[in-house]
């Protein structure tokens, strides 16, 4: 007669992550025990190549736009400069101002070629691009994620009338079509401050977006956080909270929020790709940045009517759009399989 067994998958590793425990070597199992929901979620992301390569990819796009100004002094060159004009490159430009040499006038001197028509440095204007959007992109992402959230938790805690009347705004937002509305309000927005026969300043401009995009922009998170939080309050330890006389803003602070952070981070890197591409595509139908802010949707739009001269002009920039918004979306397959290992790729 045998001695009973210990059943797989008991001890304290496997009841803090089954998975991951039944994946784990026996020692690695051990290391595992005591480990907070982060670090397990930290051990998780590491194994994760796909989630390592896309967050290194991610951390250079960003160093690239914050250190822009270090590159460009180091290149000797900026994204203003007429260089056509300049007495050093006189046939720059052939005579129907597009690069002269191959593949958009690359050269020692210029590394990804120049602009047709004005000779501007088409390295340094990707450079400044990227920095513009992807500041915006996080501004409006940050501002659009706590709002939803805000009003996610209020209208799914509290309940009642107040989830019927934030439900019914967050409908009325919803029913807006997005991109139209951009169009059409971008205008607006700026014709509050500025005078239509005075030039609007780069920074109204951009205020005009982030709050354009910011209130349109948080309906999503606010559904997700209200579904989360439906779920959430009325399980024994929220229960227990209010049985102990805490108070609903502690028991939304202490006891709920920590328990929706996952879907909040997760939806949060899929909205900053999103954002990127609703601030070129502003740029690119001519209501968001114009000259002479380098922005990746106005190089789209100055690549769209030389492409069949010049396609190379329109390379850099599409190539590093798709790159950063591929490796971002990634990003956010490989943290929220960290969190949850159950909804794995």
């Amino acid at each position: 007669m045998t001695s009973p067994t210990k059943a797989e998958g008991s001890g304290p590793s496997a009841a803090l992550d089954p998975e991951l425990a039944s994946n784990a070597e026996p020692a690695e199992a051990e290391q595992l025990e005591g480990r907070s929901p982060g670090q397990l979620m930290w051990h998780r992301f590491k194994r994760d190549r796909t989630g390592v390569i896309s967050a290194c990819v991610v951390i250079f796009f960003f160093a690239v736009a914050a250190l822009a100004p270090v590159i460009s002094s180091l290149y000797g060159k900026d994204p203003y400069t007429l260089y056509a004009q300049e007495p050093d490159y006189p046939f720059l430009l052939d005579d129907f101002a597009m690069p002269t040499g191959s593949f958009g006038g690359m050269s020692s001197d210029f590394w990804f070629g120049v602009e047709p028509k004005l000779g501007r440095d088409v390295f340094t204007m990707l450079l400044y691009g990227m920095r513009t959007s992807l500041y915006m992109a996080v501004l409006v992402t940050v501002f659009s994620v706590v709002t939803g959230v805000v009003l996610g938790m209020v209208s799914g805690y509290f309940g009642g009338k107040v989830d019927y009347w934030l439900g019914r705004i967050t409908d009325f937002f919803l029913a807006f079509p997005q991109q139209l509305f951009f169009i059409a309000f971008m205008p607006v927005v700026t014709a509050m401050f500025v005078s239509p026969t005075d030039e609007t300043p780069t920074y109204l401009r951009a205020v005009a977006i982030i709050l354009v995009m910011w209130f349109l922009g948080w309906m999503g998170m606010a559904r997700l956080v209200r579904s989360s939080v439906l779920s959430l309050r009325e399980r024994e330890f929220v229960e227990a909270a209010k049985v102990s006389g805490a108070s609903p803003a502690r028991i939304v602070r202490k006891e709920i929020l920590p328990n929706i952070v996952t879907p909040i981070l997760v939806q949060g890197t899929y909205m900053l790709p999103s954002a990127i591409l609703s601030i070129a595509f502003l740029s690119y139908v001519g209501v968001g940045f114009v000259e002479p802010t380098p922005d990746w949707g106005r190089m789209f739009a100055i690549g769209s009517e030389i492409y069949e001269q010049d396609p190379m002009f329109m390379f850099f920039p599409g190539i590093a759009m798709v790159v950063f918004v591929l490796a971002f979306n990634l990003l956010g397959d490989s943290v929220r399989d960290a969190f949850d290992p159950k909804t794995g790729r």
